[in-house]
Formats: structure tokens, sequence, C-alpha cells
């Protein structure tokens, strides 16, 4: 990154945590970011469709008669890829039919996925009528690494130490990127990054925008693990408080799990070379793509949940059951004990009505540890694509 001219290279001595070896070499710390930037006719293009594709995602939203219905489906699809991007992994069936609260039992990587649910939802409750804040980041990152291997003894502040993005077995001076020193000047940066997000930038599109500052937040990289998953969220956190998105439904890491290494990439290419057209223009491909996704998946599950509806009615079935098969594309793995909670019946009356769904086809019984679940194979198959 040597002469970048969005960033400056500085000098970073230590000892090497995991060789304990001394090193000199020098670390990158990106420049406030400016006020506008210029992109070329291909980027607004992509700036416009990317716009266009999020407002038809949100109005379908505001159309729904439940738009909260979607989120926890949604949410848990996008924990999967955002994990996924940093190489924890587990099937989407067993991240819908598990709970954070259950900790006993789960794998690492469920644990790790389940964090991240947790921590969107308080941001998603936080952003609703509060900006982005040091102090909010520092939550949500400590929650985020609860109970993972990923919480280091600075977990929930900014970190302490120094950090280095490659291979675990390649020495400092060939890491694929430094980031900034910790200490005031990291603190300094995500200062300016959080005031710059809470600004006014009527020169940038709010897309564009958003693409700013997931560079600079990844550029940063405060927290000595997360950044990735957090940076991602701040994504549509963004977009939400810019007035583009009301519901938070877009899911954005399957684009860009899809394309992990040109993703990163990009950003490193952004860093030597200071074009921001390049970055943008690829950021919002991806942002757009994602929101035109996302609205297929929701009329995808919209119409499914028709398809379950009649299925029921057809068989003369009403009730609890009936109401199940509406709320499936919202929690399409159940079990008796939530189907009690929720609708006020008896053990057996939520049995029975489960039962009765898989009678029909539209949910499987599958044995669990303590119980048994049943599953929406449908709902899981979209969710799957």
């Amino acid at each position: 990154m040597k002469g970048s001219p969005i960033g400056t290279l500085v000098p970073i001595a230590g000892t090497d945590g995991r060789t304990g070896e001394h090193y000199e070499h020098c670390a990158y710390l990106p420049a406030p970011l400016p006020p506008s930037v210029e992109l070329s006719s291909a980027t607004w293009t992509a700036v416009v469709y990317a716009e266009a594709a999020l407002a038809r995602l949100d109005q379908a939203a505001r159309q729904m008669p439940e738009p909260g219905l979607l989120h926890n489906t949604t949410l848990r699809r996008e924990a999967q890829s955002t994990s996924a991007l940093e190489g924890t992994y587990a099937p989407i069936e067993e991240i819908l039919g598990s709970d954070a609260e259950e900790r006993m039992g789960l794998s690492t990587e469920l644990r790790e996925i389940l964090n991240y649910v947790a921590t969107a939802e308080r941001a998603f409750a936080w952003i609703a009528e509060r900006p982005l804040t040091l102090g909010l980041l520092e939550s949500l990152q400590g929650l985020l690494v609860k109970g993972t291997p990923g919480e280091y003894r600075d977990a929930g502040r900014l970190r302490e130490r120094q950090v280095f993005i490659g291979s675990e077995r390649t020495p400092i001076a060939r890491a694929r990127f430094v980031p900034a020193p910790h200490g005031d000047r990291l603190r300094a940066g995500l200062e300016a990054w959080a005031a710059w997000i809470d600004g006014s930038h009527p020169a940038v599109p709010p897309v564009a925008q958003a693409a700013l500052a997931h560079y600079q937040f990844e550029s940063l990289h405060p927290f000595s693990d997360g950044n990735g998953r957090l940076g991602r969220l701040v994504i549509v956190l963004q977009l939400m408080r810019l007035g583009v998105l009301r519901y938070p439904l877009l899911v954005v890491s399957p684009w860009f799990e899809a394309r992990r290494d040109q993703y990163q990439a990009e950003l490193l290419a952004l860093s030597r070379t200071g074009n921001w057209d390049a970055w943008v223009c690829f950021f919002v491909t991806g942002v757009g793509a994602s929101a035109t996704s996302t609205h297929e998946r929701v009329d995808s599950m919209l119409a499914l949940q028709a398809e379950m509806l009649r299925e029921v009615r057809d068989a003369g079935v009403s009730g609890v059951a009936e109401r199940l098969a509406g709320e499936l594309i919202g929690s399409p793995v159940l079990r008796a004990s939530q189907v009690r909670a929720r609708h006020g019946v008896t053990h057996q009356g939520a049995m029975n009505a489960l039962r009765r769904l898989a009678e029909l086809g539209i949910v499987m019984e599958q044995p669990r540890r303590g119980g048994v679940s049943f599953i929406a194979p449908r709902v899981v198959a979209l969710l799957s694509r």
C-alpha cells in the first residue's frame, strides 16, 4: 500500500504472538472518508439499479400483512452466509431449529452463528431510533464473540493488539493486509468513521455511502474478531438509518460469499489505488443483486405460504394447525413447546396440530435431543437456494 492516495503506512513493532518472534513492519491507516467521490456513468447505472431494487424490496415488505413474519428466516439465512464468509458453517435447518439460549449441546459453529442472530436483533432495535455509535459497535462485538474462540480479553472493546490478515503460517512481513495499529489512532479513525456515517453527504447516493463506510470499517479492522460479520451487518443498519430500508429483510452476504476472493481483492485494490469508482461499482452491484434475490425469495415464500394454507383448507383443517401452516415461512422448524406457548394450547393440542400437518406432508417429524421437532421441508429448500 506504499504510496496509497487514501491512506498512509505507519511503522509498527512488537512480538508475533504466534511465533514469539520480534517484528518490525508497517500498518495501513486509511485517511478520513471524503465528502464526495467521482463516479463513472457505469457506476451511476449500477447505483440507480441498486437503489431501485432496494425500493422494490422495501415496498414489498410494506405491503405484506405481517412483514415481521419473514424476519426470523431472512436473518438466519444472512447469519449462515455471513459466517460462512469467515469459515464458519452450519446447515440452515440446524440454524432455524436452534436458539441462542440453548447453549448446551450446540456446536461451536452453531453458537457463533446464533450469536450473530442475537447481535443483529439488538442492532436493529437500536438503529430504529438512534445513530451508530462506537459504544454500540463495542457492545455488538462483545455479544457476537461471546463464548466462542474469538472471545479474546479485549472482547467488547476496540482491539488492544496488532492484528494481521492472512494465513496463520504466513510471517507478518508477508501478510496480505496489516490494519491500523491499535491505540489512539485506531479510536480516532473509528470515531471519524461514525461521525461520517451520521453526517450529511448529499453528493453521495445512500448506497454509495454504504460502500465507502464498508471499506473504511474493514480497513480499520477495529476489533480482534468479528470485523467482517459486523461490517456486513452495518451495511443494512446504515441503509435503514438513511431511510432506504424500513424492514431489515435484505440478505447481502450470499452474493459476497459467492465472490469471496474478488470481494477481498477489491478491498485491497482500493487501498492500493484509491480508485473509489471501481470499489463502489462492485459493492453496489452486489447490493442491487442481493436486493433483487431477496425480493424474489420473499415472493416465493409468500406464494409457498398461500400454497400450504390452500392444502390445509382443502383438507378441512382449521384452528391451530391452520394458523401454524400460515406461520411456517417464519418458523419452519417447530417444537410442541413453542406451539404451546405461542397459541395457548396444551402439549397434546400442540402435538395434534403438528401431526395433522405431518399427515398432509406439510411438515416432517424429526427426532432431536430431548424430544422431536417438525420441519417444513419446502420452506427450508427455498432458504437453501
